[in-house]
């Protein structure tokens, strides 16, 4: 992350995954693949429309089975990154599942796989290969690919699946699902065909209209495991915005619950450091007087508070005073 500065010069997307506590750069040809086992830095630069001022959103991504040095290294690495470019990025969160709008619309195509980088199947070898199965859902807008435990039981109507076995590749079609998502998979194929040079066969299935001793589903076993594919409960539908204050004029740093229900922008000081939970977004409000050491801690308290709530991978997005976002307005009273 040394040239940092100098790329972010220029408009784009950057990218860098962390590996046992050093930033290395993520390769352009993997942007919008991600692995669950890692953790990553995302810059996106760019102009508004009526100005020549470049501007910067910041974010690193937690894959649900990233270790907590990995994300801390990438969270600690985002800051000095921020610091770097005088502060000016607005800085997010994100964990894997629970993206925010911006950070997926960076991508044509988003796709969540198992394990580390260091996994990945860019040579296959027939065998050696570890056969994945990957889930296809969403709509025009966007399409999500996401790697699923390999088992029967995920499969359904609605949506487009891959089962890549290596040299063969199969792509089954609910009988539900919707053109976007056979586009997608398409395409998702053809990119995994050109990473191995062309070598893996693939075969579309249309669902009611193969049997049961195909092939496709002779691989997918019928039962197993599918502790780590479930959906978390949350409480956001029924919370309460709720707004807390990290101090340090006490001499050390405190965190306080400064009130549930409306929020008002009157009620933030711009001494200290502000965190507002809603339920489905977090936002951590940097007052343009808040300390260093208020502000270097602020999204650590962030994301140490949200891990005791019923929703803890909600995105988290850092503003400083005076360039609240849009999202952030509509909520201040």
């Amino acid at each position: 992350m040394g040239r940092g500065r100098e790329r972010a010069s220029r408009s784009g997307i950057q990218i860098w995954r962390i590996v046992k506590f050093k930033v290395k750069s993520w390769p352009s040809e993997d942007y919008g693949k991600f692995y669950n086992g890692d953790s990553y830095i995302i810059l996106n630069t760019y102009k508004e429309a009526d100005s020549d001022e470049l501007n910067y959103d910041l974010h690193f991504w937690i894959g649900s089975q990233s270790t907590q040095d990995e994300y801390g290294t990438a969270a600690y690495k985002t800051v000095e990154l921020d610091t770097l470019l005088d502060d000016k990025p607005v800085q997010h969160r994100e964990v894997e599942g629970h993206e925010s709008e911006l950070f997926l619309s960076y991508f044509k195509s988003f796709t969540m796989m198992k394990g580390g980088a260091d996994s990945g199947f860019r040579h296959v070898e027939p065998t050696k290969y570890e056969a994945r199965l990957f889930h296809c859902r969403g709509d025009r807008k966007r399409v999500v690919v996401t790697q699923v435990p390999l088992n029967r039981s995920k499969l359904n109507s609605g949506d487009v699946f891959i089962l890549d076995l290596g040299l063969q590749i199969y792509q089954w079609n609910g009988a539900e699902c919707n053109k976007d998502e056979k586009f997608k998979a398409v395409q998702y194929i053809q990119n995994l065909k050109s990473e191995r040079h062309g070598k893996p066969k693939n075969e579309t299935l249309e669902e009611g209209l193969i049997s049961n001793n195909h092939h496709f589903y002779e691989s997918l076993p019928v039962d197993g495991e599918d502790d780590d594919d479930d959906d978390e409960e949350d409480d956001s539908g029924n919370f309460t915005p709720t707004l807390f204050r990290l101090s340090n004029d006490s001499g050390e740093l405190t965190f306080s619950n400064e009130g549930e229900g409306e929020i008002m922008k009157s009620g933030l000081d711009s001494s200290d450091v502000f965190i507002i939970d809603t339920g489905k977004d977090c936002f951590v409000w940097i007052g343009s007087g808040a300390s260093r050491e208020e502000k270097q801690n602020s999204m650590a308290y962030a994301h140490k508070y949200l891990s005791g709530t019923q929703h803890p991978l909600v995105p988290v997005t850092v503003v400083k005073e005076g360039k609240e976002t849009k999202a952030l307005r509509a909520i201040l009273n």
